[in-house]
């Protein structure tokens, strides 16, 4: 067997819209070069580089820490969410997953809750809404308290931080044939649900967040399970099970 190449020659069509109230297409660009030890947004950093030595417009993506930490790099990959690769974002994406030859479709996510800011960007400060919602914890100031003066079962507290790992990249809802927000508010839900920090505000904050998300427009959840498997953080579908037990509940307790 020949050894695998370590350039690869790409056919890109990348999907370019210059605003949120206009129509977009897709452009169709040829890549040569490009590194197998690239990372995706870095590949699409020597595209935007091309077009900028032609006195062409770039193409605007979002990006920040680019070590998957932050969520910003959202983009649907050849119709996957992230890319090929599962329990990533798409920074985390390397240009090895690919072969010599490929042809590349890259667009935004798509939801009517995330409208397309320009090209590749979305709005996702819907996300910001639902989280506003949830509003603060109660807790006294001061001082730290002593690392065991609230008593947390091993279980409550991994369950929690598997939750507290949602990254709001909205993968989950562009994953989602419904473009449901179910996982990413289950998640902010449950993190606080199962700790002592989180109980004075308990009823109030989900019924609250459970609102906002419905007013923003997203679908309903239906159970398929695409933001379970889309998520870079593979936060389960169990914590949507929760959220609907602690809706359920606050809305028994009639508490606001």
């Amino acid at each position: 067997m020949g050894a695998s190449p370590t350039t690869l020659r790409l056919t890109l069509h990348v999907w370019r819209q210059a605003s949120r109230d206009l129509p977009g297409a897709f452009e169709v660009h040829h890549l040569e070069g490009i590194s197998v030890d690239m990372s995706f947004l870095e590949m699409l950093d020597v595209l935007n580089e091309g077009l900028t030595s032609q006195g062409r417009e770039p193409f605007c993506f979002d990006h920040d820490c680019r070590e998957g930490i932050c969520g910003m790099c959202s983009l649907v990959i050849n119709g996957q969410v992230h890319g090929p690769d599962q329990e990533i974002t798409t920074c985390q994406l390397h240009m090895r997953h690919f072969a010599d030859g490929d042809t590349i479709v890259v667009e935004p996510f798509r939801a009517r809750a995330l409208p397309v800011v320009r090209d590749l960007v979305v709005d996702r400060s819907a996300f910001d809404r639902i989280i506003a919602e949830g509003g603060y914890i109660s807790t006294d100031a001061g001082s730290a308290p002593e690392g065991n003066a609230l008593p947390i079962s091993t279980a409550a507290a991994d369950e929690a931080m598997d939750a507290a790992a949602c990254i709001g990249c909205a993968g989950c809802v562009a994953a989602c044939p419904n473009a449901s927000a179910m996982l990413f508010t289950a998640a902010k839900v449950s993190h606080l649900a199962q700790l002592p920090q989180g109980e004075p505000e308990r009823e109030r904050r989900v019924l609250a967040m459970v609102e906002r998300m419905d007013r923003e427009g997203f679908g309903g959840c239906t159970n398929e399970r695409e933001c379970q498997a889309a998520c870079p953080k593979g936060i389960s579908v169990a914590h949507i099970a929760r959220l609907n037990r602690e809706f359920l509940r606050s809305s028994v307790l009639g508490r606001s």
